[in-house]
């Protein structure tokens, strides 16, 4: 912790010019005997001088200026091709990897903003305290029940395979965003969807929020104490 704390100072003062990059001469107490913060700080000094002095100027310049992984995921979104292809080549963990799976299996014949909707559903389940509390819990809600599993793939007796790999890559950067925090106003809040052929019986009972390509979405109705 000590080191990484150290190496951020060092590198923000490197950058913000108060600090020269001359070097630093170790400093020692009365008995001789060198400070170890102060010879851990100098032996960092001068790594981080020989790896700017490798730098080009304009390398530094894009380094100090490069803004986090997360701003550029949500930077204009727009939901349009340009800035889907814009998108780097996701590589997130188990939450990004099931929210992907859902994503490829249950919309990936949707508009940008259609799996975008469907990515909102999934994550506003994650923040409602009647579901449960992570990515890969939501999406895995009753599977091995056939057909009592929230999202129909999980529990339809066939076998997930990817065999779309561009389509798999093109929601991964969908998810990767929403994971990153990207905003939700596409469903106003929705928990729930279907498609446009089905007309489930829950549906008659949830607010009707949203449809965008073949999905209609529906937000869960509040509980009312009756105290």
């Amino acid at each position: 912790m000590l080191n990484t704390m150290l190496k951020r100072l060092l590198g923000a003062m490197i950058f913000a010019g108060t600090l020269s990059v001359a070097p630093v001469a170790a400093v020692a107490d009365a008995d001789g005997a060198q400070d170890p913060i102060v010879a851990l700080f100098t032996k960092l000094f001068h790594t981080e001088k020989a790896g700017v002095s490798a730098m080009s100027d304009g390398q530094i310049q894009r380094l100090a200026s490069l803004p986090s992984a997360k701003s550029r995921s949500n930077e204009a979104l727009s939901y349009d091709e340009n800035w889907l292809a814009m998108q780097p080549k996701p590589k997130g963990g188990k939450e990004w990897q099931c929210l992907t799976e859902a994503l490829y299996f249950e919309a990936r014949g949707e508009s940008l903003k259609g799996q975008f909707a469907v990515a909102e559903v999934i994550m506003n389940r994650v923040d409602h305290a009647r579901f449960p509390n992570s990515v890969c819990g939501v999406v895995n809600q009753g599977t091995g029940k056939k057909f009592q599993c929230q999202f129909t793939y999980t529990c339809d007796g066939r076998a997930e395979v990817v065999n779309e790999p561009a389509a798999f890559e093109r929601v991964g950067k969908v998810a990767q965003a929403m994971i990153d925090g990207a905003p939700r106003p596409l469903t106003n809040g929705a928990t729930h969807y279907h498609t446009t052929a089905v007309r489930p019986k829950w549906a008659k009972r949830f607010e009707n929020t949203a449809k965008i390509g073949v999905h209609r979405f529906y937000r869960m109705p509040v509980r009312v104490s009756s105290n």
